[in-house]
């Protein structure tokens, strides 16, 4: 007696199935738009570009980018999570989206549930920058100097919740410095201190303090990734100078909302990775200071989980409160 309808919902089953395909097989149709939870000229926004300028060739569509700075980059990550899941809205992001779990109360989106990871895109590697007259070429020396001055050990940071923050509270946690966070709202307003002495140190991208480290006024002694930065080659890892699993960079990659058809997702994650390789984006995003990465959805989603977990455990045991 129940054989029809049974017969009748799978085959409804079915032709959604085949509608579902057939969709994304001739996706994309129209314009694609990429959302930048960050204002322009950052890393994700010049990725996006970069990379959105490719795909419009690669995929035979415009694509636009759709900046939407705000609330440590939760409105755009937010807008991105609520938006339909045909393939037509994605989004990149950076560190914050690992972190602002545990910083903010009632995000209304989850960093894995809500989202389909398209690909791990880029990291960017933090240089511990240091006041030049502080008489210290390595991190082991820093931190002797920071435990024989407490009273000095001024690190800045660029505000709650931040990359910066991140490193610092756990290079604190590692080296057990008496260290003192100093928040300032982005490099331009802490660069001052640091080149004047007020701060001992910041940790901060390349991008941003380059300039200042090859024009000598404050002296890079590590870097923050597991790997030497190619931009500055000649600059030691903290986990090379003894601090063992320190991994404080700022990555991120594509998301689409969750429910994007996964052969949207894969055909994707094959153009972005093939743009990516391609010589002038590379020598783009390096310029920039950014690390390329690259490969699949599933190990960008593996990044994701690791890295929810290491920055939990940095904010609980930094005590850091969410809002």
């Amino acid at each position: 007696m129940q054989r029809r309808p049974l017969l009748k919902t799978l085959a409804a089953a079915a032709l959604a199935t085949a509608a579902t395909l057939a969709s994304a097989q001739a996706w994309p149709t129209r314009a694609i738009k990429i959302i930048v939870p960050a204002p322009p000229g950052g890393a994700i926004d010049t990725i996006a570009r970069v990379v959105g300028d490719k795909l419009s060739v690669s995929l035979g569509q415009p694509v636009v980018v759709d900046n939407r700075p705000g609330a440590s980059n939760n409105l755009g990550t937010d807008a991105l999570a609520k938006s339909a899941p045909d393939g037509y809205t994605i989004g990149i992001v950076g560190g914050s989206h690992n972190t602002n779990k545990f910083l903010f109360r009632n995000l209304g989106w989850d960093p894995e549930k809500s989202f389909e990871p398209i690909v791990y895109t880029h990291e960017v590697p933090l240089v511990f920058a240091i006041y030049p007259q502080i008489p210290a070429k390595t991190l082991p020396e820093l931190v002797a100097w920071m435990k024989a001055h407490p009273d000095q050990a001024k690190v800045a940071t660029s505000g709650r919740g931040s990359a910066q923050e991140m490193a610092a509270e756990m290079f604190k946690m590692a080296s057990g410095a008496p260290m003192l966070l100093v928040p300032y709202k982005g490099s331009s307003a802490a660069h001052p201190d640091l080149l004047a002495g007020r701060t001992a140190l910041y940790i901060d991208t390349i991008s941003a303090i380059q300039s200042q480290v090859k024009a000598g006024n404050a002296r890079a002694v590590a870097v923050s990734t597991r790997k030497r930065a190619s931009s500055l080659p000649d600059v030691p890892t903290a986990e090379e100078q003894g601090f063992k699993g320190y991994d404080a960079n700022t990555n991120g990659g594509f998301l689409a909302p969750a429910g994007t058809p996964k052969a949207i997702v894969a055909k994707l994650n094959a153009e972005i990775n093939a743009a990516l390789k391609l010589p002038d984006v590379r020598a783009k995003l390096e310029a920039a200071g950014i690390e390329i990465q690259g490969g699949t959805p599933q190990e960008y989603a593996a990044l994701i989980k690791s890295d929810l977990a290491k920055w939990g455990k940095v904010v609980k045991e930094a005590g850091i409160q969410a809002e």
